[in-house]
């Protein structure tokens, strides 16, 4: 392939022809610390922030729960850091995590310090952690990912050739790790919220406007008709089919409440016609009682004729003893969550019997205005939450796609001097 002009090849790929590429040992200081013995009381609950692997997942350190004393430091090889630190894991699960500390702290053995001299802080903390798989698949050899300070030194980084440029490129990168912070932040907001109304509207506790009647037990099992694949209509493996017209659904098929009809495979037709009972409708509510038990769908549009697997019940109403959407958010709150822990009594549930609802109840409005109107409301709740997570997401691939062209210089800043006078 011809090389674009202005660009070369390094070890890092291709840049541009005024970058350099060279290995974090070039540039930077670099060293681990250590842990005080722990069976040592003295050296532990002080007033030194004592840095752990686990504390990098965050991105930037404020606060972490470790605490050693000035005694724990002087008798160990933990060593302090400055605040503004380049931190990296080393071992096990989170190794190739970055973050950068915002504290005066102390590390320990599974933490690399990483002090650059001529290349900025932030800007390495970006590259590092968009090439956090590409140091792991290069260094670590299968198993549990184990890195050293000469593995991490030996890294090689393409640096821009001004710390102007590096500065530039990280503070745009840092922009949007604030979008996706504050993102992450309104969608753990919103998911607390739209639990604390699931639990206080499939009770009872809290009333929609306008409704005032007094609740009653509801039976599901009296109420429903239960309906699954039975035995000799089982399914092969070798039946599942990549393509065709007869959507089949399973348990992994489930997402969000919702059936996703993209990872669904196939069955034939005449399979499909074999069983009436489980031939899927708009407004079904379906259930696992197999593999993952109790996970729920609802079945809000059919993109084609669908069935079921062997692992999955369908549930719908007789007549109009409920309205589905709202035995749907039973299912998929804490109500059902209670029912199933105390039929597992301390064991494990590997199989959900239809037997097994019969004593299943749960206190419901007596109109199917109210069960409707408190469905609707956890469904706007839902359908707000899931756009943001879409956005987050779209935001999470922006930062990827800003990642790989702007740290490799596919992509330049546009670098403003002072404005003439």
């Amino acid at each position: 392939m011809e090389m674009r002009p202005g660009y070369k090849q390094t070890e890092t790929g291709v840049v541009p022809e005024d970058w350099r590429s060279e290995s974090i040992g070039e540039f930077s200081i670099c060293f681990s610390g250590g842990t005080p013995r722990t069976s040592n009381p003295r050296y532990y609950g002080g007033d030194i922030p004592w840095i752990t692997s686990s504390d990098l997942n965050r991105g930037r350190i404020v606060e972490v729960a470790g605490r050693i004393t000035p005694v724990g430091l002087e008798n160990s090889s933990a060593k302090i850091i400055a605040p503004g630190t380049l931190l990296l894991a080393l071992y096990g699960a989170t190794a190739g995590v970055c973050a950068v500390s915002e504290l005066v702290a102390a590390i320990n053995q599974a933490v690399l310090a990483i002090i650059p001299r001529s290349v900025d802080t932030e800007y390495l903390y970006q590259y590092l952690t968009s090439a956090k798989d590409d140091l792991i698949r290069t260094y670590t050899q299968g198993g549990q990912p184990n890195l050293s300070g000469g593995i991490v030194k030996s890294f090689t980084v393409p640096v821009p050739p001004t710390e102007e440029e590096q500065r530039a490129i990280a503070t745009t990168l840092s922009d949007v790790d604030a979008l996706l912070g504050g993102l992450d932040r309104l969608v753990t907001k919103k998911r607390a919220l739209r639990q604390a109304a699931m639990q206080q509207l499939l009770t009872g506790e809290t009333r929609l406007p306008g409704f005032h009647s007094e609740w009653e037990p509801l039976n599901m099992a009296r109420n429903s008709l239960l309906k699954a694949r039975i035995g000799w209509q089982g399914l092969t493996t070798a039946e599942y089919l990549a393509s065709g017209t007869h959507y089949l659904v399973t348990g992994t098929d489930f997402s969000a409440g919702r059936v996703n009809w993209e990872t669904c495979p196939f069955v034939a037709a005449d399979r499909y016609e074999q069983d009436r009972n489980i031939q899927l409708c708009p407004h079904d509510v379906l259930v696992t009682k197999d593999g993952t038990i109790g996970k729920v769908a609802f079945v809000d549009e059919l993109p084609g004729p669908a069935t079921l697997n062997s692992g999955v019940f369908v549930i719908r109403p007789r007549g109009s003893a409920y309205e589905a959407r709202f035995l749907f958010h039973i299912l998929a709150s804490t109500v059902f969550e209670d029912f199933l822990t105390k039929l597992a009594a301390g064991s494990t549930i590997s199989h959900l019997y239809q037997k097994d609802f019969v004593s299943f109840a749960f206190l419901a409005p007596p109109t199917l205005e109210e069960q409707s109107a408190i469905a609707e409301a956890l469904d706007d709740m839902a359908a707000e939450l899931a756009a943001l997570e879409v956005r987050r997401d779209k935001t999470r691939d922006l930062k990827r796609a800003m990642m790989q062209q702007l740290l490799t210089g596919k992509t330049r800043l546009v670098l403003r001097g002072p404005a003439n006078v």
